[in-house]
């Protein structure tokens, strides 16, 4: 696996390495070692999740306030997302700034996404299957997000804005300068 930091250093992008023959292909998705020991902390994940969504369907930006922040590990199974990480801790010098990756099954690149971050994804394949590990379970009274048209962030979702499939709750989201953000230091073991 290689790990290369992104525009937002603590973004981090997984590279696996992939062995091909006539069979087919082979890699390890996830070692919690190799991983650790590039991070220089632990992480634990505690449940995996899968969504699987058609072209046009963006999902986002998702984010849980502390103690139930998350750490998670994205990757695409099936098809193309363009994923998107947005900096939301206010102490960092890449605050409100994002970053965008696209992740296929042809690529099988990872993105690593610490604790302090918002996410999201718009699928850019006729279906994609999207899988994540986090290190922390789901609560509805921290969940908070952030709306994905935000003029702020000016994110690129790569696609006309008529050609999006957005849940009502997405779209009702708060812009930026009025979200719940990151005030303090973010601990990686909180």
């Amino acid at each position: 696996m290689e790990f290369i930091k992104t525009e937002i250093p603590d973004v981090i992008l997984c590279k696996p390495t992939v062995f091909k023959d006539e069979r087919g292909y082979f890699f390890e998705s996830f070692k919690k070692e190799t991983l650790e020991n590039y991070l220089g902390y632990t992480i634990n994940f505690c449940q995996d999740n899968e969504a699987k969504s058609v072209k046009g369907v963006l999902r986002g930006l998702h984010y849980q306030l502390p103690p139930y922040a998350q750490s998670k590990l994205v990757r695409v199974v099936k098809g193309k997302i363009l994923d998107i990480v947005v900096d939301l801790r206010k102490e960092s010098s890449t605050f409100s700034k994002y970053v965008a990756v696209e992740l296929s099954e042809d690529n099988k690149y990872q993105l690593f996404i610490p604790k302090g971050f918002a996410h999201g994804y718009v699928v850019l394949s006729e279906e994609a299957i999207f899988s994540y590990k986090v290190d922390n379970y789901y609560n509805k009274k921290l969940e908070r997000g952030v709306v994905y048209n935000d003029e702020v962030l000016k994110i690129d979702w790569k696609l006309p804005e008529k050609d999006l499939i957005i849940s009502e709750k997405d779209k009702s989201q708060p812009i930026f300068q009025q979200a719940e953000i990151f005030e303090n230091k973010v601990y990686i073991n909180d």
